[in-house]
């Protein structure tokens, strides 16, 4: 199969790279390839006449999205239009990653595809609107929510706390009042390859690791894995206030991956250690 993955460079497309080596793979990243350049990203597939495209490429700095509205919406949205409109048009199948962050995050149980969305924050907001943008322009999609990504060479969580325990903090604060499903970019990047194979599939899923923590109890195992003593203090929300708001609940059920008897995502516990143990 060939594939192009827009946004290939980043950490899940570096993940992705790696899991589909034994494909033809086409890295669609700027500043070669811009995907709120309607008629360039469609002279670029064109080019390229991929099998399937993976969209990667997204603004995903969050409270970034909060400051700079405009460019948000240009990326998350109207560059998804255009991916979109330029795979149905050259009959591509599409496989795009969304966000946690459509919800608001305020249920009492995880979230699962067919709740519906509400967002409380611009990169929030722009990526929902970018998911509609797909189902309305290429009928042969499919759609993967992830949240509290960690991969090979980061950014993410893992790193930033692997850095800040060098010895020269007696302690960390943590915040312990939101709740998600730590997930690993290879289980991830494993999972889309099944959706792939599948060429009948459309719709929405989530992909997430099974199990849920805090962000202190994930920095905890973080911790405990590494064989760092490093304290830990559990602290709110509120104590470290952000521009955009944080859901306080990021938990998503993984109800398509049932329904469509396809194997459940690991959980978070086993991969995060399988991570840390190639990572670190």
């Amino acid at each position: 199969m060939k594939l192009l993955i827009t946004g290939g460079r980043g950490m899940l497309g570096r993940t992705l790279q790696k899991e589909f080596r034994d494909h033809r793979l086409i890295i669609a990243d700027l500043p070669e390839c811009d995907i709120t350049d309607a008629a360039g990203f469609d002279h670029f597939l064109a080019a390229a006449a991929p099998d399937a495209v993976i969209h990667c490429a997204a603004m995903t700095a969050v409270d970034r999205c909060e400051t700079e509205e405009e460019l948000a919406w240009r990326l998350n949205m109207a560059g998804s239009a255009n991916v979109a409109s330029s795979c149905f048009r050259h009959g591509v199948r599409l496989l795009a990653i969304s966000t946690d962050y459509v919800f608001r995050g305020d249920l009492d149980r995880p979230y699962h595809e067919f709740d519906e969305p509400g967002a409380l924050t611009v990169y929030g907001r722009t990526k929902y609107a970018g998911e509609e943008m797909i189902r309305r322009h290429c009928p042969n999609h499919l759609i993967a929510r992830i949240s509290w990504l960690y991969g090979a060479g980061g950014p993410s969580f893992v790193h930033a706390m692997m850095k800040l325990a060098d010895g020269t903090r007696p302690e960390l604060k943590v915040v312990a009042d939101q709740v998600g499903n730590p997930t690993s970019a290879a289980a991830v990047a494993r999972h889309l390859r099944l959706l792939l194979e599948r060429p009948e599939l459309v719709g929405t899923f989530h992909l997430t690791c099974e199990g849920e923590a805090s962000w202190h109890e994930f920095a905890r195992e973080i911790f405990r894995l590494a064989g760092i003593n490093q304290r830990l203090i559990p602290c709110a929300t509120a104590d470290f206030p952000r521009p955009a708001p944080r859901p306080a609940n990021s938990r998503l059920e993984k109800r398509m991956l049932r329904l469509q008897n396809l194997p459940p995502m690991p959980d978070w516990h086993h991969a995060l250690a399988e991570f840390m143990a190639e990572e670190f």
